[in-house]
């Protein structure tokens, strides 16, 4: 019992020590990801494969300089930069059509706690614009994005089962009526290269 104490002990310090970019440097790499979205407003069911990649960028990159400018933001407030890019396949239930998107996103998290702050994306995941989206990290290692769009908000949740397994899960609401339109769940599992 002292045993599973200490673990315990161990495993919340670390989690209550774990900052905005450690989340994210613990993300990177390639990611095979398996969604269920279900649309609520349409009584749909999707299936979406991914994959999806993401590295650390250099601050002197011309995308990310770009994004620090255009944001307003001064140099001393970014600590770290992340490229994100996917490519998704869907598979609608209903009618079997299979529809592919791919894109591709500079992510600048900056905090205003230990536990709070906001990223900064050239582009948005459910819409293709520039998005300042709210976060919070919680206790227990789970990061929530809040984000605003022209016509929708969503609530993102992604969370670490193991080091190489994530999950995700995200709700979309309406902005004007918090209607909720669609809710997902994703599992993700970390590419890792066989070693000769």
């Amino acid at each position: 019992m002292k045993s599973f104490d200490l673990l315990k002990n161990y495993l919340t310090n670390f989690i209550e020590k774990m900052k905005i970019e450690e989340f994210f440097l613990k993300s990177v790499g390639e990611w095979n990801s398996m969604r269920s979205g279900h649309s609520l407003a349409f009584q749909e069911f999707e299936e979406i494969r991914s994959r999806i990649t993401i590295i650390p960028t250099e601050l002197n990159d011309s995308k990310v300089v770009k994004l620090i400018k255009d944001n307003l933001i001064t140099a001393d407030q970014v600590k770290t930069a992340f490229l994100i890019n996917w490519e998704a396949n869907s598979d609608w239930e209903d009618e079997k059509r299979k529809e592919s998107s791919s894109g591709e996103s500079i992510l600048i998290p900056i905090e205003f706690s230990k536990t709070e702050g906001k990223i900064i994306r050239s582009q948005g995941y459910t819409e293709n614009i520039r998005l300042i989206s709210l976060y919070k990290l919680l206790n227990d290692g789970t990061l929530i994005i809040y984000s605003n769009y022209n016509d929708i908000s969503t609530e993102e949740r992604i969370w670490f089962i193991s080091n190489n397994v994530r999950s995700r899960s995200s709700v979309t609401r309406a902005s004007h009526s918090q209607a909720i339109l669609q809710t997902s769940y994703a599992s993700e599992i970390r590419y890792i290269k066989n070693k000769l």
